[in-house]
């Protein structure tokens, strides 16, 4: 937290004043995140472009975001410039886009027991950058921008190690941890309030057209590595055990494990923010690959 002495330091270094932020005094997310920033940018000298281009000259948490994003993404063919232009015209346009960046953070300092600072995923987790990347390749998508669309989803696999079909939909307050071999199909819903680990797949069965991958749906956990294929849905508050492979409908509140995945028990309780991933010896021993 900031403090009159912090602030006189910060400003000897050419740092904002907070009076360069009044919308900061309406918004707690935002305020944390620039008093977060002002107290790195004070201990990491290396790291002060970055917090004054991302952060502490931006002009509200969305504007931030879409720097941050742009920044990442941004090259030689289509520069950091441009990509600014485009993401905040998409915000503009579709005010669900910031309340998505918003819940989304909010998510992680909830749920990630190692992260209680935002600056942390604001800054470095490739699961919050790949899913807000989706966000706005999603809306641009649905503006008939399919090739840009198309790009974002590509650059994002490039840098994140995800693959996220534009057309897919997903709510408000997803955890997407760790990030890294998550694939969703372009038919895929996640609806808000769900919690993903690595290596998930949210994929169909074979060749076929139309709507062919899962609805996953409110409050749910799926663990690492875990398959979901097919035009099945995933109950509220269901959970999907590590290294399962599910190939049909879950049913709210239960918990499924195996190859193929089974129900293992039953439950009241939010997986998705309990995080639990210990499911005890009887979903361990529901693994099996017989046929």
């Amino acid at each position: 937290m900031s403090n009159p002495r912090h602030l006189t330091l910060i400003a000897s270094v050419e740092a904002p004043a907070p009076l360069a932020h009044p919308a900061a005094a309406h918004d707690a997310l935002w305020r944390k995140l620039l008093d977060e920033a002002r107290c790195a940018f004070d201990a990491e000298p290396n790291l002060r472009a970055l917090l004054r281009q991302c952060i502490l000259d931006r002009d509200s948490f969305e504007d931030a975001v879409v720097h941050r994003i742009a920044s990442r993404l941004g090259n030689d063919l289509l520069p950091f410039g441009h990509l600014v232009a485009a993401f905040e015209a998409g915000v503009a346009d579709a005010p669900e886009i910031g309340a998505g960046f918003r819940a989304d953070i909010n998510a992680v300092i909830d749920r990630d027991p190692a992260c209680d600072r935002f600056i942390e995923p604001f800054l470095y987790f490739k699961g919050y950058h790949a899913i807000e990347t989706h966000r706005i390749a999603h809306h641009l998508w649905s503006q008939g921008k399919q090739d840009f669309a198309l790009y974002l989803q590509s650059r994002s696999s490039d840098l994140f190690q995800t693959d996220i079909h534009p057309a897919a939909r997903i709510g408000h307050g997803v955890f997407l941890d760790h990030a890294t071999g998550f694939v969703v199909g372009s038919t895929a819903v996640i609806e808000d309030d769900v919690s993903i680990l690595q290596n998930v797949t949210l994929g169909g069965t074979g060749k076929e057209a139309g709507d062919r991958h899962p609805k996953v749906r409110r409050g749910v956990l799926i663990g690492a590595g875990a398959k979901i294929l097919g035009n099945i849905e995933v109950g509220e508050y269901a959970r999907v055990a590590a290294g399962s492979v599910v190939l049909h409908a879950v049913p709210g509140h239960t918990t499924v494990a195996g190859v193929p995945a089974k129900i293992v028990a039953r439950h009241q309780g939010e997986p998705y923010r309990e995080m639990d991933q210990v499911l005890g010896q009887l979903a361990y021993d529901s693994f099996s690959y017989a046929i």
